[in-house]
């Protein structure tokens, strides 16, 4: 069942009376400015507060002393990025607010992580999150995880900081590698000087910013169609408010379904095992701040979400009032919010200007977070284990250039995806397809035993290829067809071949009328279960491998590096049936056995304590200041 409606007459055209683009006013350019010379300030007095006396772990982890709040709006502007405030209402607007349910994922994508990822990866002392797989597998894993991650990072930031500039130039003026040099340039400068601590804190200001921006386009616009309350009578009028779809076919593009579970795979990809996010988890002073911080994400991603879906509506009511030009007709999806916006705050000077702020706060926050992750994974992965010796100054200011040299990189990137035309969307779309089998990765080592170091790299591989193999084929396949969706209001527009129509199609892909068979079908797959799909290769493929290579059979494994599945499940239950499965709970095994032993280790016995000191755990490792698990494992044949 198609997810857009279309049960009203065409919009009229209105003639076009004015401007395509819309001329800043000096007062615009001010309050912009402000955005750059503020965010700008706030890196730079972290950079020098302490200039000389900066050490490793404050320039990549904030010296571990973060707070929830500030750690909270950091993770939820991580990947805010322009191209979801630009993509969100476009979706609203053409396909109704279905999409709207994906904010169900939320509660367990978030709650996971929180009770799952984050103890195991805090209580280990990490810095890079890959440093997880060396003590689950080997130096290889980390490495093929650490290079992956890198690879999707590097292509996704050229394009997040390209896309939205050239879809502001195209309905602006403003100028396209002017807005791309300056937010590459200032976001470099307050990155690699500032380190962790100053993104952070950029990313607490430049999300107000975000919120300011949305909230004052949803007044302004709700208060000149007549009211919230209109705008929801419009709405439901033309058939934009879905209900509850239950259709079970992943094939189908948006359901309840697959907004509410494949999505949770989707978050677990981005606030679970990604770098970005994982990096600020560490950066909490404790590990209940960090938890904290996980949970203070929900409620900020609903009021996102509903923020999104608001400006959607409103344009939609806009819009029945007030008709579009026949150049707003034609233009991308990713165009609609930005013509809208400037449309609805021409002749209040300073608005329009916040709302560009806001977009540029998007590209901002998301683009350093990407610096800063892949500084970190670059200095502890890839070269810290190599060269151990580093004197803290020297590894200080390596890290420094490392990400000044991501920042060069990322202009470059910027350049690329200028020049890559349709093949831009499948740049965007690496961003997706990648976290998938990472976050199968994860789960490999910490939910199954038996899990070995060549099943983990078959796995990813494995993971890989069917991520791309569907990812690519789906592409290829849209473009094939080469026909857009309609509106949900009935206009009929067309899709120029220009890169900001290519951007949203793969923020938004697009649906088709006809069904799609044979491995057509299986390109047609919702995007929302890439992640669900390729985590499960990764997992599926990586226990056969491991199986039939002879699981952790003559290998150490770490204790601490497992989550306890079935231990904590038996926990829930009521204390009468642990007695009759004869089980024990973890905290009651704590009273019995209370250290590690070498020999029960080599026999597959590992038992855990809160007595670290009691852990046989090599002092020279990254995990032997963390916390031990407190749980049995028995490893039977394996």
């Amino acid at each position: 069942m198609s997810v857009a409606v279309s049960t009203s007459a065409p919009l009229p055209t209105a003639p076009d009376t004015h401007m395509v683009t819309s001329t800043f006013s000096l007062v615009d350019y001010v309050v912009f400015v402000l955005l750059l010379v503020l965010s700008l300030a706030i890196g730079l007095y972290h950079a020098y507060r302490g200039w000389g006396r900066h050490t490793i772990g404050q320039l990549l982890l904030a010296d571990r002393k973060m707070g929830c709040f500030p750690v909270a709006l950091s993770l939820l502007a991580t990947f805010q990025s322009a191209v979801a405030i630009l993509g969100v209402p476009s979706e609203i607007y053409r396909f109704g607010t279905q999409y709207w349910f994906l904010g169900c994922s939320y509660f367990l994508g978030l709650l996971i992580p929180a009770h799952i990822f984050i103890p195991i990866f805090y209580r280990l002392h990490l810095t890079s999150a890959y440093e997880y797989l060396e003590l689950r597998f080997n130096k290889a894993v980390r490495v093929c995880g650490t290079v992956t991650f890198i690879f999707q990072m590097v292509i996704y930031m050229g394009v997040v900081l390209y896309a939205p500039s050239l879809a502001l130039n195209a309905v602006t003026g403003f100028d396209l590698w002017l807005s791309v040099l300056t937010l590459g340039i200032v976001c470099t400068v307050y990155t690699a000087l500032g380190g962790l601590k100053a993104v952070i804190w950029t990313d607490v200001f430049q999300t107000l910013v975000m919120f300011l921006g949305q909230l004052v386009v949803i007044i302004v616009g709700s208060a000149k169609v007549g009211g919230l309350g209109h705008v929801w009578d419009v709405a439901s009028q033309h058939g934009l408010i879905s209900g509850i779809e239950l259709d079970p076919d992943p094939f189908v593009r948006h359901t309840f379904w697959t907004l509410a579970f494949g999505g949770v795979f989707m978050m677990l990809s981005l606030y679970g095992v990604n770098q970005a996010q994982v990096q600020r988890y560490l950066s909490s002073r404790t590990e209940k701040a960090a938890v904290l911080s996980c949970y203070a994400v929900f409620p900020c991603q609903q009021v996102v979400l509903c923020m999104g879906c608001l400006i959607g509506l409103v344009m939609f009511a806009y819009y029945q009032e007030y008709p579009m030009s026949t150049q707003q007709t034609q233009a991308a999806p990713d165009q609609f919010v930005l013509y809208f916006v400037m449309d609805l705050l021409r002749g209040l000077p300073g608005l329009p200007g916040l709302f560009v702020a806001c977009l540029f706060s998007g590209s901002l926050s998301t683009i350093s977070s990407a610096f800063n992750s892949l500084a970190t994974v670059t200095m502890e992965d890839l070269i810290r284990p190599w060269f151990p010796h580093f004197s803290e100054v020297r590894a200080t200011m390596l890290s420094r250039i490392i990400a000044f040299g991501y920042g060069l990189l990322c202009l470059g990137m910027a350049y690329i995806s200028s020049q890559m035309g349709p093949v831009l969307q499948a740049a965007i779309s690496i961003f997706g397809m990648v976290g998938g089998p990472l976050l199968g990765l994860f789960c490999l080592g910490m939910f199954f035993p038996c899990a070995n170091p060549p099943g983990a790299i078959v796995g990813l591989l494995a993971g890989l290829i069917m991520a791309f193999w569907i990812g690519i084929g789906s592409i290829v396949t849209s473009v094939g067809s080469a026909r857009a969706p309609t509106p949900s209001n009935g206009s009929s527009f067309s899709l120029p071949g220009n890169l900001t129509a290519v951007t949203v199609a793969a923020l938004v892909p697009s649906t088709t009328i006809s069904k799609p068979t044979g491995l057509q079908r299986l390109y047609s797959l919702s995007y929302l279960w890439y992640s669900a799909h390729n985590s499960t290769t990764v997992i599926v493929v990586g226990l056969a491998v491991s199986l039939l290579s002879g699981g952790m059979r003559g290998r150490t494994l770490n204790p601490r590096t497992i989550y306890p599945v079935l231990p904590n499940l038996v926990a829930l239950l009521p204390m009468s049936c642990q007695k009759r499965l004869h089980c024990k709970t973890p905290s009651q095994d704590l009273s019995v056995d209370t250290a590690v032993f070498p020999e029960k280790v080599s026999n597959g016995m590992l038992r855990g304590s809160r007595d670290k000191e009691a852990m046989d755990v090599p002092e020279d490792g990254p995990a032997h200041q963390g916390i031990s698990p407190t749980f049995i494992l028995q490893e039977t044949s394996l």
